[in-house]
């Protein structure tokens, strides 16, 4: 089973569950239609699954992740809104539980820069896609963000946090890299968009430079960056700090760039 650094902390679930379709599934959403089999890799609490669900009821979705308790959650998100076309259950990306040709659209999001194998994980997918079933997956690009005002700790909460990664074998800077993947799992047919986040009004700057004060002191990152001797909790409160500077600013600004492959089988 993949090791997701971040884990599933309070500070990674309040930013995960602000994702939606629109603003982490725009390029897919001109594909979807009703009566289409979906299968989403690595949901987490579930906040794009039950949206791209509505879009394709009544077609079956099924969104699997490696964490039965944020699956859970998953599932309440589920219910809240009265979505019963869609079902969460554990699943590995690498062995996907689904036999050959099982759906029509895979979509994962931010889930191949924390693989080992991403060129493994894509082939799965591809396996388990009908014939001229669409692949969708997005990730971002750290070494492509971009922010201002140039607070010094950012520049080393960055870099730290591509030490953590890439000791764990996962690759944070995906985005430049995966229409290659993609071409090497097997896919002929394919389109390349980018989009972006951007954080830049006060709500969006609290949220974003909150999420990240609190991820770096408080989540899977923070565990594997003192283990592996890459900080101390001091060194990690100051990066913190450095987030909560940043979200203070009324000139305050982040932007992360992603890139979007739709690929068909």
């Amino acid at each position: 089973m993949p090791h997701y650094i971040h884990g599933h902390s309070e500070s990674v679930l309040r930013n995960h569950t602000w994702r939606t379709a629109e603003n982490s599934a725009a390029y897919l959403l001109d594909d979807l239609g009703p009566g289409l089999d979906l299968l989403d890799v690595g949901c987490g609490p579930g906040t794009i699954t039950v949206d791209l669900a509505e879009r394709v009821s009544p077609g079956r979705v099924v969104g699997i992740d490696s964490s039965r308790e944020v699956l859970l959650k998953a599932g309440e998100v589920a219910a809240a809104r009265g979505v019963d076309n869609v079902l969460f259950e554990p699943g590995d990306v690498m062995a996907l539980p689904y036999v050959a040709e099982s759906f029509d659209v895979v979509h994962a999001h931010q889930v191949l820069q924390h693989l080992v194998d991403p060129v493994g994980a894509l082939r799965e997918m591809r396996r388990v896609l009908r014939p001229g079933g669409v692949l969708a997956v997005r990730d971002a690009d750290y070494g492509g963000m971009q922010w201002f005002p140039q607070v010094p700790g950012l520049d080393d909460w960055l870099y730290l946090y591509s030490q953590v990664a890439r000791a764990n074998g996962a690759e944070p800077d995906a985005g430049r890299r995966l229409l290659g993947w993609v071409r090497e799992a097997g896919f002929t047919d394919h389109s390349v968009s980018t989009s972006t986040w951007c954080f830049a009004d006060p709500e969006m700057r609290e949220f974003w430079g909150g999420s990240w004060a609190d991820r770096i002191t408080r989540s899977g990152v923070a565990r594997d960056a003192v283990e592996l001797g890459f900080a101390t909790t001091d060194e990690l409160e100051r990066l913190a700090a450095a987030w909560r500077t940043w979200a203070e600013s009324d000139d305050g600004i982040f932007t992360v760039v992603h890139t979007e492959v739709l690929a068909r089988r």
